[in-house]
């Protein structure tokens, strides 16, 4: 089974290598690791994965080989309150157990270079559950009975046509009727926007100045804002253009921070939150790996957004943000400078001067599935580090191993839900035969670890011990 699982345990492992490094070079670096800035967040809802909860069977053929699998609607709690439904996006990739998601735009994701993405949103938008009347559901697309179980099925699969071109059916006829219709009654829908973000995400200036705009976009009514524990320090506060002091903002406020002349140089950062619905339509991803999601429901839900804001009383004075781009196969890395100096930084070799008042945005280039790690310097002790994982692509466009498993992820198994009508093993959710191999990586890896803090301590021990 190892063969069937490839790009999952592929993934896996080089993120286990990965953590592993980090930790052995965390013995040697660990004071600069610690002055590093965490990167702002690009908002919205944040939330953990339940599991795979509504769903029945789908036949997947490939390679000459059929495979039955869940599919269907899974269950995500989001972070600080709330609920999300999604379905699968990404179908040869397996989910990790408690997985940590983030709302992301259909740029961050594999969606960013498929044609077909808004016919995905329209099929959200037209089935179930935004259709939850299953008898309306089934006249329309003239299926007959449905129930919510062969609605979920029959949603994925159609879903799964446009998001990996995948060739799979229903087992349930009803859930295959409605697989066909949606798949030939899709049209092309705009992505939905933010449920809440800040832009832009980072600002700067000179102390005795009020730094912005941070543009608030939302879907909710109101967001609540709060300045950092930093902010009183310096004594910044948050104000509106005019220089009234702003607790809340609607969809299109504009937030400054008022930094007292006196200030010194300095930095300080913004949370806005509320509660909403998250858009229908909303792309979310893990920074582990798991499968690629988008959502299909929603309940009142939690969602923030930061800002940072940084300062100087003269010289260059920095702002600096990241976003993954799929559609380039990078990460941008957004350079301004609202000093009175040029403002030079180094990235992957490479030396980049913005000048006093401007801004430039250079696209950092990362291998598919690739890890990474930018951190961006400046004057007055600026720094920013970025860091993640660039998952852009499905299995069956390219991204993972060259030869896309034949088997589907234990993800979209659902656990146990049939068998390999070929001969091959099922699906399993939540582990894989890989395991002991992962496992074996991690071993060795502490052994390395263990040699080196060895190898440190031997070194500085006294003669004759």
């Amino acid at each position: 089974m190892i063969s069937v699982r490839r790009r999952g345990a592929a993934r896996l492992a080089a993120a286990v290598l990965a953590s592993g490094l980090v930790a052995a070079g965390a013995l040697f670096t660990a004071d600069t690791a610690a002055a590093d800035d965490a990167p702002p967040s690009q908002g919205g809802a944040t939330a953990t994965l339940g599991g795979l909860k509504t769903f029945d069977k789908a036949v997947i053929h490939e390679n000459g080989k059929d495979q039955q699998v869940g599919a269907g609607l899974f269950e995500m709690s989001v972070d600080n309150g709330g609920s999300i439904q999604t379905y699968c996006i990404d179908l040869h990739n397996p989910t990790q157990s408690k997985a940590k998601y983030e709302e992301k735009s259909w740029a961050e994701t594999s969606l960013a270079n498929n044609p077909d993405a808004g016919k995905i949103n329209w099929v959200l938008q037209n089935s179930y559950p935004q259709v939850n009347d299953l008898g309306a559901l089934a006249k329309t697309a003239g299926t007959g009975a449905l129930t919510e179980k062969t609605a979920a099925a029959g949603t994925q699969v159609a879903i799964w046509r446009f998001s990996d071109n995948a060739k799979v059916d229903a087992v349930d006829p009803q859930a295959e009727k409605l697989a066909d219709y949606l798949e030939k009654s899709a049209q092309n829908l705009e992505e939905p926007k933010a449920s809440l973000s800040l832009d832009p995400p980072a600002v700067s200036g000179k102390a005795g100045e009020r730094l912005g705009p941070v543009k608030v976009h939302t879907n909710a009514d109101s967001v609540t804002l709060t300045p950092g524990t930093e902010a009183g320090g310096s004594g910044v506060k948050l104000v509106d253009k005019s220089g009234k002091t702003l607790t809340s903002a609607a969809d299109g406020g504009e937030v400054y921070f008022d930094v007292p002349e006196g200030a010194a140089d300095g930095s300080a950062t913004l949370t806005a939150q509320a509660a909403t619905k998250v858009p229908v339509g909303r792309a979310f991803a893990s920074a582990t790996k798991s499968q690629t999601q988008i959502l299909a429901g929603s309940s009142e839900s939690t969602v923030s957004a930061t800002a940072t804001a940084n300062w100087a009383k003269k010289g260059a004075v920095p702002a600096v943000s990241a976003e993954k781009d799929c559609a380039k196969g990078g990460v941008d890395i957004t350079a301004g400078n609202k000093g009175d100096e040029a403002f030079t930084f180094e990235l992957l070799g490479e030396k980049y001067t913005v000048e006093a008042g401007q801004s430039k945005t250079v696209t950092a280039p990362v291998k598919e599935d690739q890890s990474y790690k930018f951190t961006i310097t400046g004057p007055n002790g600026f720094k920013k580090t970025f860091s993640g994982v660039l998952d852009c692509k499905t299995a069956s466009s390219g991204g993972g191993s060259d030869t896309p498993s034949s088997q589907p992820s234990a993800a979209s198994a659902g656990g146990s839900t049939g068998g390999d009508t070929s001969g091959g093993d099922l699906a399993e959710t939540g582990s894989s035969s890989n395991t002991p191999m992962i496992a074996g990586i991690a071993v060795a890896l502490v052994v390395v670890g263990g040699g080196a803090v060895f190898f440190v301590r031997k070194k500085k021990a006294p003669a004759g011990q």
